[in-house]
């Protein structure tokens, strides 16, 4: 008996550190956002928020479409989405992640306000630039390079390690399929086309689940890497968080899902950049979807 409460005070002098840096012991989904924007049509919609400051980001705990959420703005590029997704994880008990924001449109046949929930998501910036030899971009001979290159840009797969894992390497990280069922049975929504300042769209926003989605740390307003991106990747949209969030996700085992509504067409569209004409109808109308997402989708335990 004694050798028992030994192994368990052993074992809870082990687990302390962790529970005490536990900000909040109720099981969370988290609902995170990048870009300001994002965050504001998120936390109006909070009740019983409660804040939590940790390394400078706000965490909101609170209740959103009935479900106990944690809010939080990750901050733009892959960096910041990687370090605070996981402090999100280290800090509360995480049951799921769900991304709420804008992203560059690269399917032709999206337009801006759809909102897309793609199955999968891929770094396209996790590359070799090759140098430049008798005309042609050669990269190492021993790196692989399973994709197409964009000039001297070669990407590759990421390399991955989790917990009991070996480290691997891959390209795609899925998101739950729970999650994208139960994003499929959302149907038709009443998505926004006009802005605050009446600028309207000339077509009605949807919402379209499935494909894929790509991430890198760049802002992309241009309309040959666009098209290279849809050729390439077969991708409904570009950002510069998801790929990243996903992959966190995949290391610690918890399920994830993102949403984006397309602000801009990543280069394609006509005459000037879009996005700061749209950011806010793009923002809210994915906000829509997620609250409407949280109402069919509840963590399995």
């Amino acid at each position: 008996m004694r050798t028992v409460f030994a192994a368990l005070a052993l074992l809870f002098a082990f687990l302390q550190p962790a529970w005490a840096d536990r900000l909040d012991a109720t099981p969370r989904i988290a609902v995170m956002s990048a870009y300001e924007p994002e965050w504001k049509a998120l936390k109006a919609s909070l009740g019983e928020p409660m804040s939590y400051d940790v390394n400078g980001v706000e965490f909101v705990t609170g209740t959103l479409s009935d479900r106990k959420v944690v809010l939080f703005l990750s901050g733009i590029s892959m960096v910041n989405a990687t370090m605070n997704v996981q402090l999100a994880l280290d800090r509360f008990d995480i049951t799921g992640i769900v991304v709420s924001g804008i992203a560059g449109g690269v399917d032709p046949s999206l337009r801006i306000g759809d909102v897309t929930v793609a199955e999968r998501w891929g770094q396209y910036l996790e590359a070799v630039f090759a140098r430049e030899t008798d005309g042609k971009f050669q990269p190492p001979p021993w790196e692989k390079t399973p994709y197409p290159n964009f000039g001297m840009i070669f990407p590759t797969d990421v390399w991955v390690s989790r917990t009991g894992k070996k480290p691997e390497q891959r390209f795609w990280f899925e998101v739950d399929p729970g999650m994208l069922a139960a994003a499929g049975k959302i149907g038709a929504m009443d998505l926004k086309r006009c802005t605050a300042t009446k600028a309207c769209l000339d077509h009605t926003p949807h919402l379209v689940v499935g494909g894929n989605g790509v991430s890198g740390q760049a802002f992309v307003d241009n309309a040959k890497f666009r098209e290279y991106v849809s050729e390439t990747f077969k991708a409904h949209v570009l950002d510069m968080e998801s790929a990243a969030v996903a992959m966190v996700a995949y290391a610690n085992g918890v399920p994830f899902i993102a949403f984006r509504s397309l602000s801009d067409l990543a280069g394609g569209g006509e005459g000037a950049n879009e996005l700061r004409t749209f950011f806010q109808l793009a923002s809210d109308n994915s906000a829509a979807v997620v609250r409407q997402f949280l109402t069919l989708w509840a963590p399995p335990r």
